[in-house]
């Protein structure tokens, strides 16, 4: 699967934006006022977004939770229906543009959109091209027992089980060796 700059760049904001998500009570938002926003905002280069304020912080946090039920569909045919749901309410409005010292690709969002309109419009279409391509499981969540956070499987073979094989894949290996050691001792 052929996947563009732009798409690669959306691919990573939404991964990022649906980990910003407390994973329980006792862990906290990785949005959890405006200047985090901020940041977010400038960490992924997201451009044309103007003054951010309560409102968008609140429209964002919304828009990361549908993303996350996009991560968490069942099938192709519910995550095309919520890809659907973003994207329509987003007012998308696709536009060749070649900014910023980047050469030509195409924005989803409208001239003058919100910031979550933005994140809806350019990482839904990013979402929607896996579906597109019948690539939808590539769209996962780690499997560790402890970590639920979202990935995109970009591995040749589709076999990337956790979201960084260096923390959580290596953790599960060492336990799972531990506990083979163990047996074996008796």
């Amino acid at each position: 699967m052929l996947i563009t700059h732009d798409t690669r760049c959306a691919l990573d904001t939404v991964v990022d934006l649906v980990n910003t998500a407390p994973e329980d009570d006792g862990t906290p938002d990785g949005l959890q006022d405006v200047a985090a926003l901020a940041d977010f905002v400038r960490n992924h280069e997201i451009s044309d977004v103007g003054l951010l304020s309560e409102f968008d912080l609140s429209a964002v946090r919304k828009i990361r939770g549908r993303f996350a039920s996009v991560f968490a569909a069942p099938d192709a045919l519910a995550a095309a229906a919520l890809i659907n749901d973003l994207v329509a309410a987003a007012g998308t409005t696709p536009q060749l543009t070649d900014h910023d010292g980047y050469d030509w690709h195409v924005h989803y969002f409208a001239p003058g959109a919100s910031v979550a309109d933005h994140l809806a419009a350019d990482c839904g279409m990013a979402l929607a091209f896996f579906v597109v391509a019948g690539e939808r499981e590539r769209l996962r969540r780690c499997e560790a027992p402890d970590c639920r956070r979202a990935f995109v499987d970009l591995s040749r073979n589709r076999s990337r089980r956790y979201c960084d094989s260096r923390t959580c894949g290596n953790r599960l290996h060492v336990a799972a060796y531990r506990a083979r050691r163990k047996e074996a001792a008796g």
